[in-house]
């Protein structure tokens, strides 16, 4: 216990510091630490007030994860919460870094709360499927009301220490790097003042004025209805909200705690949850160890200036990586460049980017015709359009004019790695870095390695891709890595269903129920159908659609009929070309429950994803889930495909593709490995 904290006098005020590395978390050690020195501070005579601060880079930056799902251990941090609440002496929260969780909640038990200006303050539980659980949902109203609370909580994002205050949940903003010293300061002034032992249980006027406004937590509901469809802790947070207005302080501590604990026991916080660790551990690769070096890239190269490249040569301005980036004509060059900017005025103009920092970062990016400027780049990666031929030309021009060491990479989505790496003298230097649509949004980062490439070369990668603000993950050389090749059997079964009587409709509100933004085909209208398959010679229903002008959104039609506002509505006149190709390829027309087109669609997905394990394409089933939730926005409240897949039930997903199998043939046959974990009653997760 002495190790986590450290009380000091300076004079009648304490200051006590928390000291457990890296985050401070609040796990039993900590929690036992805040116990026993407020405590004593409490029985010293000579300390008036307690300044609560914590060492290292952040204040208590929430709970300790090592202790997620283990067997309780008191004290617990409501217990905490109210100790410091109830203190004889003032106590004031000092607070940088970050404030997050049962950090925060904390920071609102002590009287005062005091917080340098980069310090950011939040309470994120919404992302792991729960509420904050020791008051936050009680407190936080009684400072900023019930409307900002609403909208803090469920929103889940941490404001900066100046927001934080006018918002009313900091006190004062303290000069940066003087954060104990500001807080003395502080301190003297409230004893001096005869500040009260204010306690924020006991705040009573934001919450006296929501009162007279009960219809705000309905008129907030239907406004985020969209948002929160098919998301339990959103809803829950909402009723905790309302309880903290509705109940005196008590009475709405034990609402929360009743909330919190649905929550908790609920399959989705455990979704959530297990999102949250397999994204952590998607970035280590198990034989590539944490010692292996890296290698230096200061100066990176772009071959395309079209969508994909400037996206990707973005990701590397964003954090002051130069960037040279090369095309083979100037008009392709020019547009690019604008595009880049454009992209930075769109940020500019919603005050997520400052005119100063738009142009430092246009200011690294260098324009080229020649693939010879490259010379002195530390990575290189090719993003032109997917043609093997192509990239085997490209990947042979830049093994010539690249220096040594340096990393060639491809963009491909699909293409054999290792063929490309073969058009090189280096294929120990040769990587797939496979950016997700738009390349400066999507957060995944397939890293795509080759039958040769060099483990310093998959750890540089993978610590680059985090720098980047991406989330990697390995992937072995396949068609379609592992996304596009497991979303890939939903879509096909989407294209089945539809010729078997289902409408586009029926098919998509199945998806969107199941908690996707969108359905398959609501998607391939957006993207527009004329850009769909455009290489293909085979019939399909969407060409017949493009041959019919219905082109999606753009063309007022595609599965869909679009007005003015690109509102969606169905069409008679694409059910007309949907069975008219239906009869042609004699396909049987049948009915489906909205479950059934559930399984029809996803079931598939989990089969392929365990035929990607088998063949080592992915090493965790976990890695599946980030990549499927990161790069495809599969509803991360089911915790991605395996993980449900567990949770329905691998029998019943063996049931599914063997009748799929007599129906189809045998590309819908079971994969090995899920049949043999369901007759063994075992799971992905235990893999």
């Amino acid at each position: 216990m002495t190790e986590v904290a450290k009380l000091e006098k300076h004079g009648s005020i304490a200051v006590l510091t928390i000291d457990s590395p890296p985050v401070n978390a609040l796990g039993l050690d900590v929690r036992r630490a805040l116990l026993k020195y407020i405590s004593m501070a409490e029985a010293d005579p000579e300390i008036e007030a307690v300044i609560l601060a914590c060492a290292g880079q952040t204040f208590f930056a929430g709970a300790d994860i090592s202790e997620f799902g283990k067997p309780f251990q008191a004290p617990d941090l409501s217990v905490v919460c109210r100790h410091i609440e109830n203190s004889s002496k003032i106590i004031v929260a000092a607070i940088h870094g970050t404030a997050l969780g049962g950090g925060l909640e904390v920071a609102l038990c002590c009287h005062y709360r005091i917080a340098v200006p980069s310090a950011r303050l939040g309470l994120p539980e919404v992302a792991l499927g729960l509420l904050p659980g020791a008051g936050g949902t009680q407190r936080i109203p009684r400072l900023i009301g019930a409307r900002k609370a609403l909208e803090f909580i469920t929103g889940g994002a941490p404001v900066s220490a100046s927001a934080a205050r006018e918002m009313g949940i900091v006190d004062e903003v303290a000069d940066e790097g003087a954060l104990v010293g500001s807080a003395l300061e502080y301190v003297r002034k409230l004893i001096a003042g005869g500040a009260p032992l204010r306690r924020v249980r006991d705040l009573e006027d934001r919450i006296a004025a929501d009162r007279q406004q009960p219809e705000l937590f309905d008129e907030f509901r239907r406004s985020n209805a969209r948002a929160f469809r098919s998301k339990d802790a959103p809803e829950s947070i909402v009723k905790a909200i309302e309880a903290a207005v509705a109940l005196p302080f008590e009475e709405g501590l034990a609402r929360e705690f009743e909330l919190f604990v649905e929550l908790e026991k609920g399959l989705q916080a455990k979704a959530q949850i297990h999102a949250f660790f397999a994204e952590r551990t998607a970035s280590k690769v198990k034989d590539v160890p944490g010692d292996t070096p890296v290698l230096p890239v200061r100066t990176v190269g772009v071959v395309g200036a079209g969508t994909m490249g400037g996206g990707i040569a973005m990701n590397f301005l964003n954090v002051g990586i130069p960037v040279h980036i090369v095309e083979a004509a100037q008009a392709n060059l020019d547009r690019g460049i604008a595009t880049i900017r454009r992209n930075y005025e769109i940020s500019l103009k919603r005050g997520k980017l400052s005119a100063e920092a738009l142009e430092r970062r246009m200011s690294l990016l260098h324009a080229t015709l020649d693939l010879g400027d490259l010379r002195d780049c530390d990575l290189i990666i090719e993003a032109v359009f997917e043609s093997m031929p192509l990239k085997q030309e490209i990947f042979a021009k830049l093994d010539a004019v690249a220096r040594d060491g340096a990393i060639l990479a491809s963009n491909t989505s699909f293409l054999d790695l290792n063929q490309i790496a073969r058009a090189t003298s280096r294929p120990d230097h040769v990587i797939g870095l496979h950016f997700f649509s738009p390349a400066n949004v999507m957060p995944l980062l397939e890293v795509v390695r080759g039958d040769a490439t060099a483990k310093p070369v998959v750890a540089t990668a993978m610590k680059l891709a985090r720098k980047i603000g991406k989330v990697p993950v390995l992937s072995g050389v396949c068609d379609g890595f592992i996304a596009n090749r497991a979303m890939r059997a939903r879509t096909e079964q989407a294209d089945l269903l539809l010729l078997q009587n289902l409408s586009p409709d029926e098919i998509d509100a199945a998806i969107y129920d199941y908690g996707f933004a969108m359905g398959p085909f609501r998607m391939l209208d957006l993207v527009g159908l004329d850009v769909i398959g455009r290489d293909s010679t085979e019939r399909s229903v969407a060409k017949d659609l493009v041959a019919a002008g219905r082109m999606g959104q753009k063309s007022g039609g595609g599965y869909y009929d679009y007005d003015e506002a690109r509102a969606a509505r169905p069409s008679e006149a694409a059910l007309d070309i949907i069975r008219a190709h239906a009869a042609w390829k004699g396909i049987a027309q049948r009915s489906f429950s909205r479950e059934e087109i559930v399984a029809r669609l996803l079931h598939p997905v989990v089969n392929e994803g365990a035929k990607i394990l088998e063949e080592g394409i992915a090493m965790r089933a976990s890695d599946i889930d980030v990549a499927m939730i990161k790069g495809y926005n599969w509803p991360v409240q089911t915790g991605g495909p395996m993980f449900w897949a567990d949770a329905v039930g691998l029998p019943r997903i063996v049931e599914t593709m063997k009748a799929l199998e007599a129906e189809q043939g045998e590309a819908m046959r079971p994969s090995r490995l899920l049949v043999e974990l369901a007759e063994s009653g075992r799971t992905f997760g235990s893999l």
